[in-house]
């Protein structure tokens, strides 16, 4: 039997920001501690997964839709930035068969589910994983956010593919802690240190607790400064449902021009 994998939760950067230099308040060495998380990831797992099935924050559709491309191409979805992020390559196999059973199991908790055969990798998708997995062997199966962004419902979404964690496919939400572009670049904190805190003792929480405060997510300290519209967090909340009795940590936390970016895990 393979080992039970986790549900992870992690910062995708800004853009493509691992291949590029950024002005202040950021500077060329912004992103080196989050990369060194993501360059990481694969060893830190419990084996090598068979799969990952990731939650992208940067598709959303009217109800979730998973990948069942086998050979997704790039999908370009940032503006403005180098020519050369524009040829960046992600060659990683989707991956059919385990697309279908994402649905499968989406089906059978009672939750709308659709299908898509044309897709290819978001900049949620490829930015992280050209460092998490280089060599782009593992397969990857994408799943949307529900367009609507219920945080309760995106739980339940979370709950309905756990079984996945048990059969060696790690579940990732793609996403940031902090996500509010209109200061990202002012340098200040921008709540973002006491939304980051409550997020924390919110992961750490029993599962019953850590769902109901999620569902509730936007009346914590610093929510919406952080987060005026909440794509960004969405996938937070698929990997708390994933995660089931799963024990909550911070794995990651790094100051980012001046923001705090933080990653969290349920082993």
């Amino acid at each position: 039997m393979p080992a039970r994998q986790p549900a992870i939760f992690l910062p995708h950067g800004g853009g493509p920001c691992f291949w590029m230099e950024f002005p202040p308040p950021f500077g060329p060495h912004a992103w080196d501690r989050l990369r060194g998380y993501l360059a990481g990831l694969v060893a830190s797992l419990p084996e090598r997964p068979k799969a990952f099935l990731v939650v992208t924050a940067h598709w959303e559709a009217a109800q979730p839709t998973v990948s069942v491309n086998p050979k997704p191409g790039m999908l370009y979805d940032y503006y403005g930035f180098p020519e050369h992020t524009y040829r960046l390559q992600f060659p990683a196999p989707g991956d059919a068969t385990l697309g279908l059973e994402v649905k499968r199991l989406i089906e059978a908790a009672g939750l709308p589910v659709a299908a898509d055969a044309a897709r290819g990798f978001d900049h949620g998708v490829f930015v992280p994983f050209l460092i998490v997995d280089p060599k782009a062997e593992i397969p990857v199966v994408m799943l949307s956010l529900r367009r609507d962004l219920d945080a309760a419902f995106h739980v339940r979404l979370g709950k309905a593919l756990a079984p996945l964690r048990d059969s060696g496919v790690a579940i990732v939400g793609s996403g940031m802690s902090f996500h509010d572009l209109g200061t990202f670049f002012t340098g200040g904190d921008g709540a973002s240190s006491t939304f980051d805190a409550w997020l924390d003792e919110t992961v750490r929480a029993p599962a019953a607790e850590r769902e109901a405060r999620l569902a509730a997510w936007d009346k914590a300290p610093g929510a919406r400064a952080c987060h005026p519209r909440e794509e960004h967090l969405m996938p937070l909340m698929v990997v708390a449902g994933a995660a089931g009795d799963s024990a909550g940590i911070h794995a990651f936390r790094d100051v980012i021009a001046g923001k705090t970016i933080s990653a969290f895990e349920f082993r």
